[in-house]
């Protein structure tokens, strides 16, 4: 996993969204915006595995666009629970910003793959 950014980010944020969706359940007693964005997080990696994974460069961008719209989803959910109060600011920031550095590279590797299977 060391050699593969996106494989070890996307894990990494998944682990992060597991210890937070904890957290909500425990502290807060928050079930129901929580489930989601654990289900969004964890998917990232999950989508990121079956791309490098794919049957072909076609396959590997269709799963890499579908972990860009889980993170994407991920962060909405991290905005609704900042915005109703149930992460503070500084935890708030350091997700999203985890969030936001995986749809940033996501979206950079599905451009250069594209642009790869244009040029084939």
């Amino acid at each position: 996993m060391k050699d593969n950014i996106i494989k070890q980010k996307s894990f990494l944020f998944a682990v992060r969204i597991i210890k937070l969706y904890k957290y909500l359940n425990n502290e807060h007693k928050e079930y129901v915006l929580s489930k989601q964005m654990l289900r969004s997080g964890t998917s990232i990696g999950a989508n990121v595995r079956e791309a490098l994974n794919g049957e072909s460069k076609s396959d590997f961008v269709h799963k890499l666009g579908i972990a860009q719209k889980e993170a994407d989803e991920t962060m909405y959910w991290l905005e609704l629970l900042n915005e109703t109060d149930f992460l503070k600011p500084h935890e708030f920031e350091s997700m999203s910003a985890d969030c936001i550095e995986l749809i940033k590279l996501l979206r950079s590797i599905i451009i250069t793959a594209k642009a790869s299977i244009h040029n084939s």
